[in-house]
C-alpha cells in the first residue's frame, strides 16, 4: 500500500463523518504495518475522541501491535488539551515509528507544533500526501481560523431552463427522489443549513436532513425584520440561529436571534451574518434559499460551490433560480468551473467551483 493510497482511505473515513464533528474538522486516521491496515478512525461528535485516537483504539480491538507502524492522518494531530487530550502525548506512547500528514492544521495552538513534538520525539514525520484533497475537506474550519468565514454550498434544483417553479410558485417536485435523496445526502454533510424569510414563509420548512442515522445541521435563517413565525417547523428544536437587522423589534423565540447591520440594499450584511454563523463553529453551511437569496450569494461573491440539479422539464416564465435586476456586463459574471458531473436518476447533478474563492487559507504552511 502506498502513501498515497493509504491516505485516501483516511480520507474517505474522514468523509464519512462531515456534517457530524463542528465545531472540530472531520478528519480521518489510518495505521498501517507491513503494507496492511491495522486500524481506522474518524473524528467523533464534539467533545468524542479524535480520529488518531479512534484509529488507536481500532488496532487495539484488532490486536495488532502498532509499536513502529505509520499512522496517516489527513490533518495534523493536535498537542495541546482543549475538550480531549492531545494526540500527540498517544501517539508517542503508542510508539508508532512514522506519522503522515495530510495538511498541517491552522489553529494557532497547533500550527505546526504537532509535527515538531513528534519530531523532537524521534518519530519520522511526513506532510503533504494527498494535500489538495485534505485541505478541501477542511476548508470551512480552516477558513474560520484564518478569516472568520465558513465554506458555503449553493445548492438550486431547477428546470432545464433555470426555474424553481412555475409563475404561480408550484415547485413540488420539479427533480426526481433521486435527485431529492442526494439532496439529502449532501445536507448530511453540513453543519448548517441556511434559508430566507420568504422561504419560511412560503414553505414553513424543518430543514432537517430526513436520513436515518444522519445528523440534522443546523437551520440559519436570513431575516432582516424578524419576521419569522413563533410557530416555524424549524424552531422547533431550539437549535435554530436566526440573523436579523439591528433595528428589528425585539421578540421571543426558540432560537438563537443574532443582530448584524443592515446594507445599503435594506439587507442584513452577508458577510456580516456568516461570521456569525462561524464563530458558533459552523463551518461548513449549504444555502437552500430562493432566487434572491442565491442572488444576494453571488453579488457578495462569498459562495465556494455550486450545486445544481437539473430536471429534464421546461418551465417558461417560471420563477428562475438567480433572481434580482439583469447583469448588464459580461466583465461582471461570476465564473464557476465544473467539478462534477453525474445523472442522477432522470436529472443531471452539476457541480461548480466559484473560481473567486479566497486564497488558500492554508497557503504558507508545512505540507
Amino acid at each position: 500500500m502506498t502513501d498515497g493510497q493509504a491516505m485516501g482511505r483516511a480520507l474517505e473515513r474522514a468523509r464519512e463523518v462531515l456534517g457530524t464533528t463542528a465545531p472540530n474538522p472531520s478528519v480521518g486516521a489510518v495505521i498501517v504495518r507491513d503494507g496492511q491496515v491495522v486500524g481506522e478512525g474518524a473524528t467523533q461528535p464534539c467533545g468524542g475522541p479524535h480520529a488518531e485516537i479512534m484509529a488507536l483504539r481500532d488496532a487495539e480491538a484488532r490486536g495488532a501491535d502498532v509499536r513502529g507502524a505509520t499512522m496517516f492522518v489527513t490533518l495534523e494531530p493536535c498537542c495541546h488539551h482543549g475538550r480531549t487530550p492531545p494526540c500527540t502525548e498517544a501517539l508517542l506512547a503508542a510508539g508508532l515509528g512514522r506519522v503522515v500528514v495530510g495538511v498541517t492544521d491552522p489553529h494557532p495552538l497547533v500550527r505546526g507544533k504537532g509535527l515538531q513534538q513528534l519530531r523532537d520525539a524521534g518519530v519520522e514525520v511526513t506532510t503533504g500526501v494527498q494535500r489538495e484533497g485534505c485541505a478541501e475537506l477542511i476548508l470551512g474550519f480552516a477558513r474560520s481560523v484564518v478569516r472568520g468565514l465558513p465554506e458555503v454550498t449553493v445548492k438550486v434544483a431547477a428546470s432545464l431552463d433555470g426555474h424553481l417553479a412555475t409563475a404561480s410558485g408550484e415547485s413540488q417536485w420539479i427533480t426526481s427522489e433521486a435527485a431529492r435523496q442526494h439532496g439529502r445526502r449532501l445536507r448530511a454533510t453540513h453543519d448548517a443549513i441556511l434559508v430566507g424569510i420568504g422561504t419560511v414563509l412560503a414553505d414553513d420548512p424543518r430543514l432537517t436532513a430526513r436520513m436515518e442515522g444522519a445528523s440534522d445541521p443546523v437551520p440559519v435563517v436570513l431575516d432582516t425584520h424578524l419576521r419569522i413565525p413563533a410557530s416555524a417547523k424549524l424552531l422547533a428544536t431550539g437549535q435554530a440561529v436566526v440573523i436579523c437587522g439591528e433595528d428589528a423589534p425585539e421578540r421571543q423565540l426558540s432560537a438563537q436571534v443574532v443582530r448584524v447591520p443592515v446594507g445599503e440594499d435594506g439587507r442584513v450584511r452577508l458577510e456580516e451574518a456568516l461570521r456569525q454563523v462561524a464563530a458558533r463553529g459552523l463551518h461548513r453551511v449549504l444555502v437552500e434559499g430562493g432566487g434572491e437569496v442565491v442572488r444576494s450569494f453571488v453579488d457578495a461573491r462569498v459562495f465556494d460551490t455550486l450545486q445544481l440539479y437539473l430536471a429534464g422539464m421546461m418551465l417558461p416564465g417560471g420563477t428562475p433560480w438567480v433572481g434580482g435586476p439583469p447583469l448588464g456586463r459580461l466583465a461582471d459574471a461570476p465564473r464557476l468551473e465544473r467539478i462534477g458531473m453525474e445523472a442522477v436518476g432522470p436529472d443531471v447533478a452539476l457541480t461548480w467551483r466559484a473560481v473567486h474563492r479566497a486564497q488558500d487559507p492554508l497557503a504558507g504552511l508545512e505540507g
